[in-house]
């Protein structure tokens, strides 16, 4: 659960993701042309929660402006 504000933030700073959080499941909604992606995973999945921070910060679906 310590993740959960992270991952609002990093999602709060970029205009091409969503986030939802309902009914005890976290998903992400990144707006992509070609392939839009979503990542799930419990609200409470400290591990998974940072790995989707990570990939939105560094991985694949990293800005391509930094």
């Amino acid at each position: 659960m310590k993740q959960i504000g992270n991952l609002a933030i990093v999602c709060a700073r970029r205009k091409d993701v969503t986030l939802r959080i309902e009914q005890g499941r976290v998903m992400v909604l990144l707006d992509g042309t070609y392939a839009p992606t979503a990542f799930f995973t419990d609200w409470d999945d400290d591990d998974t929660i940072l790995s989707i921070i990570h990939e939105l910060n560094f991985g694949h679906c990293a800005p391509k402006n930094q």
